[in-house]
């Protein structure tokens, strides 16, 4: 078969929810109190995880996982959790509560810390919040829009369905996903990425093909042909080169009236109309831009640079919280990898060649890194809620829910400020910091010579080339250049030997085999998780 074949959206659950006259509300009293609850549990995990070992693991299914053990609970209080859509609701609290404390918080606040000036800390917070908050609602006003089309991939939140759906019906698919998720322990134990592999089942196939060769050349560059593909600054080009022409596509397809082939085909209409879309964007400038001045005031940034490269520093760091999030997306909508990490890294180095002082380049990196992740993660949990509301097909239904979500999601987010303000300082005095951290501020404090700029500059070209050939639909430069910047040749054994068995399954038994593919690679992803937090929370105790 042709791989062109394998289309997004194919093999989702067939699953008909029961329609209420209202969506369930977040505000329900048992329901709220229960959600603050978890969310700070969530938020505590993942400022571990992020300390200890440098990664916050896949919490929407984690979430999922937790919504379903609640709803098998024999107590009447617990029967609001019976609803798929109230579970839907936990897992997004947690979700949100878990990657805003640990990527969106904890790793801003950390680079004034590690470069010696603790009192800066509050300003970066500050910042950091207002990324993060807005990097959610970016998400919620671009949703199911042409650029983020709810038939996109978003394999975790297709994972976290499955789950949800699974546990609410039980039979094969039950049995499918817990095959998967044993098999994702056990993989997981032989220190095999089973998130990547669960991964490799579920989204577009030519970008995870371009995310798994990626990965195999950084992970072979230095043995096999004695590259080091990052002293040459390949990854950071490919993605700058990449992102560039990314963001042209996506000026094209909210300027250009003719349909984009990647979202909504056979006539449905996107929920976020084209005139939304493209006030989102006005909204987001305005929002990123001014929070970029708040920040730079509150950390005394005026008296560190001449009032020109002062106003050029607002516009570069509110340009790059929105290009940033656009890129990483991207990335997390057709693969489930997210490289919010990678991508500050570039623009990080793209400010230092600018000529921007060190401090200002640190409230930069700290800034776009806010953004991204709460950007990327809210996409994963409201493609969840798409499938488990019936995949659009009542618009009412669909957008009321929706709206709940992301006061879910909100109310996540919230709960993490008030634990990383109550517990930064407890993290941060004992030397644990997320290790990302110390990169920021290394590449800071060393500079780049200005040899960079031309290799940046040599090898933005065929990131742009490949996805401009690539088109928006597969977004190939982006998912190489993503695969590039991950020391993970593992997961790119991992995610190609997945697409391998796709292939093969759909060849024997047709597109239909594609749903129980999702169930068994979300199971996999589940197994990851699980283990890695189980394994995360005995090596923090042996500490």
């Amino acid at each position: 078969m042709e791989i062109e074949e394998v289309r997004q959206g194919e093999g989702l659950p067939d699953y008909v929810p029961e329609i209420p006259d209202r969506h369930p509300s977040l505000l329900q009293t048992f329901p709220l109190i229960l959600n603050v609850a978890l969310a700070a549990v969530g938020a505590i995990v993942g400022m571990h995880l992020i300390t200890t070992l440098g990664i916050s693991t896949n919490t929407s299914i984690l979430g999922a996982l937790v919504a379903i053990a609640i709803a098998r609970m024999p107590l009447a209080a617990i029967l609001p959790f019976k609803s798929v859509q109230q579970q839907n609701l936990i897992q997004s609290t947690i979700s949100s509560a878990t990657f805003g404390a640990a990527n969106c918080l904890l790793i801003p606040i950390g680079i004034p810390f590690v470069m010696g000036r603790p009192e800066l800390i509050t300003p970066m917070l500050i910042g950091a919040a207002v990324g993060m908050f807005f990097g959610t609602t970016m998400l919620y006003l671009q949703f199911d829009s042409r650029t983020f089309p709810a038939k996109g991939i978003w394999p975790p939140g297709i994972a976290t369905a499955e789950a949800i759906i699974a546990g609410d019906r039980g039979g094969r698919r039950a049995l499918v996903l817990l095959g998967g998720t044993l098999l994702g322990a056990i993989g997981a134990y032989l220190r095999i990425p089973m998130s990547a592999f669960g991964v490799g089942f579920i989204g577009n196939i030519w970008a995870l093909s371009m995310f798994g060769i990626g990965l195999l050349i950084r992970g072979y560059s230095v043995p096999v042909a004695g590259i080091n593909v990052m002293a040459h600054f390949l990854p950071h080009g490919m993605m700058v080169g990449a992102g560039l022409v990314a963001l042209v596509q996506i000026g094209m397809i909210l300027f250009q009236g003719k349909r984009a082939a990647s979202g909504h085909a056979g006539g449905e209409e996107p929920t976020v109309s084209e005139r939304q879309l493209r006030r989102s964007f006005g909204i987001g400038s305005g929002v990123f831009v001014g929070g970029a001045v708040l920040m730079a005031i509150l950390a005394g940034l005026v008296g560190e640079m001449p009032t020109g490269q002062f106003i050029g520093w607002i516009i570069f760091a509110g340009a790059a919280a929105i290009i940033g999030q656009q890129i990483v997306g991207l990335a997390a909508m057709h693969s489930g990898w997210f490289p919010a990490f990678a991508v500050a890294l570039v623009f990080l180095i793209l400010s230092i060649l600018m000529g921007f002082p060190p401090l200002a380049s640190a409230f930069l990196v700290g800034y776009v890194a806010s953004v991204s992740p709460a950007f990327a993660d809210t996409g994963y949990d409201f493609k969840a809620g798409w499938i488990l509301r019936g995949q659009g097909k009542n618009r009412r239904f669909e957008l009321e829910g929706r709206k709940e979500q992301f006061r879910a999601e909100m109310l996540g987010l919230l709960v993490a400020l008030v634990m990383v303000i109550l517990f930064w300082r407890g993290y941060f005095e004992r030397d644990l910091l997320p290790p990302v951290v110390r990169v920021y501020a290394a590449t800071i404090a060393a500079g780049i010579d200005p040899g960079v700029l031309r290799n940046i500059m040599l090898w933005a070209i065929p990131g742009a080339v490949l996805q401009a050939v690539g088109g928006p639909a597969r977004q190939l430069g982006i998912l190489l250049a993503t695969g590039l910047l991950i020391p993970s040749p593992l997961g790119g054994w991992a995610v190609l030997t997945a697409i391998a068995i796709r292939l093969i399954a759909r060849k024997l038994y047709g597109a239909a085999s594609q749903s129980y593919l999702n169930i068994f690679g979300a199971g996999t992803i589940a197994g990851d998780a699980l283990f890695g937090f189980f394994n995360a929370i005995v090596r923090v105790r042996l500490r």
